[in-house]
């Protein structure tokens, strides 16, 4: 894997995970808790957020093919969904203001409880339906040897332990940047993933068109 596409991966599973959109999300669930549960907490959430992700970057392509839909035509969906994800970020609610207003209305629900670690942190906040389908796009069994994607695992995982020291930092960063400065980032972070995704559906649509294989 060249640099250039190791440094594309990177960016893509940063933008999709987004560990500093999970922050303000993380302080909204964990308001009540004490130290030692906020950090078996972020933990908890980082273990099962990676474990999802594995499973789909390990199996998701399987799961495509057995369903007979070829990959070109599943990374210009997944280009398309990408897009229109980061158009959220850029237009809508940013991350964390959806799902932190999400988390607060869950934890007022006394009937309903659930464990914060699990929804909203893990799942959809860091292992989000972005991410789960660009590990898929990014681990294409068919353009990446098992050593490439060995490489790709390694940058998932590493964004979600920086994203497990964030929620462990999550007070003191949102004193320095304010809710206002992590909304700006979570935009920012948009604009880079529209851009990634409409190159996934122009590589995707140039690969159809020389070899005629959806």
């Amino acid at each position: 894997m060249g640099l250039n596409n190791l440094l594309e991966h990177f960016v893509t599973l940063w933008v999709v995970i987004d560990p500093i959109g999970t922050i303000p999300v993380f302080i909204a669930v964990t308001a009540g808790l004490e130290a030692a549960a906020r950090r078996r907490t972020a933990m908890l959430a980082s273990l099962i957020s990676a474990g999802v992700l594995l499973f789909f970057l390990i199996f998701g392509q399987l799961l495509i093919e057995a369903l007979d839909i070829g990959l070109n035509s599943f990374q210009v969906a997944g280009g398309i969904i990408l897009f229109l994800f980061a158009l959220t970020m850029i237009f809508g609610e940013s991350k964390q203001e959806t799902e932190q207003r999400q988390a607060e209305e869950d934890m007022e629900d006394t009937i309903h409880k659930q464990n914060p670690a699990i929804f909203p942190l893990a799942v959809p906040s860091l292992a989000s339906p972005g991410a789960m389908l660009a590990v898929v796009i990014l681990t294409d069994n068919h353009r990446y040897s098992a050593a490439d994607q060995g490489i790709t695992a390694l940058v998932m995982l590493s964004v979600l332990v920086v994203a497990f020291v964030l929620m462990l930092m999550a007070e003191p960063i949102i004193r320095l940047i304010g809710h206002s400065g992590a909304a700006i980032i979570s935009r920012v972070m948009g604009m880079i993933l529209a851009s990634v995704a409409v190159n996934s559906v122009l590589s995707a649509m140039l690969e159809i068109f020389k070899t005629g294989q959806l």
